[in-house]
């Protein structure tokens, strides 16, 4: 992969707009970071999943921007060509859109090339106050791991008529207010496929079915260094392949359409 040129905004719209997959892993520091570029991957997530996967926490939520700025800086040397989104954590952009901003700058100074935050409805002012200062957004809609007390758990978000209409609204406001990019995480195919089909920007799946614009997984996840990985994951270390074969096989799999299996998605 060394002749693959940087991914810019403009090629991800260009491979959404011509139907390419788009693969996205996270990553936490330099070394992984090396693997899952020179594997092929699109994107990489400097995710705040690092509080569970990196810190042994039981949730993102104490997750600092501290934390998030050095890791994003970790990754961003270890890289060279994949697009690197990080994430925005709890309580970093909730108060005002000038704190948005303000935490969305440590991130990008710190290596990032996109923001990432979590949730619907007041999101989406903040999301057009970044864009119009040119910060790149992704959105995050589904289950939104910042906001798991309040769901009540890691649950499945968008079963019910009235549940999937408010995701649709707020995945259609996120566009409109300039999101490049959604994250859906944990919802039913039909509705993810539902919410791809009606958007402008690509979908990014995890635990959504197949139908998405790409799929995007915790990095320890498809190693099976997870002690209980959720049912949607698949071992790519399975056959006795080393950790670059695995990251660069689940890269094939998206963007062949092999993975995820609907038969694993199961809701």
């Amino acid at each position: 992969m060394s002749d693959r040129k940087p991914i810019t905004l403009h090629r991800l719209r260009d491979m959404h707009a011509q139907g390419e997959k788009i693969a996205m892993l996270t990553a936490y520091d330099a070394a992984f970071a090396r693997v899952v570029d020179e594997a092929g991957a699109d994107c990489i997530l400097v995710g705040d999943s690092l509080g569970m996967v990196l810190q042994g926490r039981q949730t993102t939520v104490p997750v600092t921007l501290e934390h998030m700025a050095y890791h994003t800086e970790c990754v961003a040397r270890g890289n060279r060509r994949a697009w690197v989104i990080g994430d925005l954590p709890y309580g970093s952009y909730a108060v005002s859109r000038e704190q948005a901003m303000h935490s969305s700058t440590a991130l990008m100074q710190a290596g990032a090339h996109m923001v990432k935050l979590e949730g619907g409805g007041w999101t989406a002012e903040t999301v057009r106050f970044l864009v119009e200062r040119g910060v790149p957004v992704c959105a995050h809609l589904g289950l939104t791991p910042q906001s798991v007390h309040a769901l009540g758990g890691w649950r499945v978000q968008g079963r019910s008529d009235a549940q999937a209409e408010v995701l649709r609204a707020d995945a259609s406001a996120l566009a409109q207010a300039g999101a490049s990019m959604l994250v859906l995480e944990l919802v039913p195919s039909a509705l993810a496929e539902t919410v791809t089909r009606a958007l402008p920007i690509p979908v990014i799946g995890i635990g959504a079915g197949p139908a998405c614009s790409g799929q995007v997984l915790v990095l320890h996840d498809l190693l099976g260094l997870s002690p209980q990985p959720p049912r949607f994951v698949r071992n790519f270390m399975e056959s006795g392949r080393s950790i670059a074969q695995a990251v660069a096989h689940y890269v094939q799999c998206v963007k062949d359409g092999s993975f995820p299996d609907p038969a694993l998605h199961g809701f």
